[in-house]
């Protein structure tokens, strides 16, 4: 799984270091798959392919397989006019989960490729899980001293 890992960050790298990440589609199924493929062809057999199975992680059942093509379809056609309708789009398509593995690193890649094109913003990824671990931690404390 390391070298999975490994290798498809060393994909991602060249992705945008050779500037082939203009020729991604913006917003779509197809350009996210465009990325999955990038990133895992030869990875992985399914590299770039709609899962046909259901998945489920830590108890949560993705998008079924069955209706999932309508579902991306749908998906495809939500706006992406403001940072709302960007991050719900997101949501929605993390939900869906349209690959059996490489959805995460394949869906940030495609998120701030709209997020560029279309409000001329970023996410910085390193500081998101820092600042979710941050927030479970205030949970954490007795009611008196999570208030912000």
């Amino acid at each position: 799984m390391k070298n999975i890992d490994k290798v498809s960050l060393e994909n991602a790298y060249r992705l945008f270091e050779t500037g082939d990440i203009d020729d991604i589609e913006i917003g779509t199924y197809k350009g996210l798959q465009q990325i999955h493929l990038y990133l895992f062809n030869q990875l992985y057999d399914f590299a770039g392919q709609t899962r046909t199975q259901n998945i489920f992680k830590g108890g949560f059942r993705f998008a079924t397989a069955m209706y999932l093509i309508d579902i991306l379809v749908k998906i495809q056609r939500m706006p992406e006019n403001t940072f709302e309708e960007i991050i719900t789009k997101y949501v929605e398509m993390n939900i869906a989960h349209p690959f059996v593995e490489g959805n995460g690193r394949t869906m940030r890649i495609w998120l701030n490729r709209i997020l560029k094109i279309r409000l001329q913003k970023l996410v910085n990824w390193q500081y998101v899980g820092k600042i979710l671990s941050a927030k479970k931690e205030l949970g954490k404390l007795p009611r008196q001293y999570a208030k912000g």
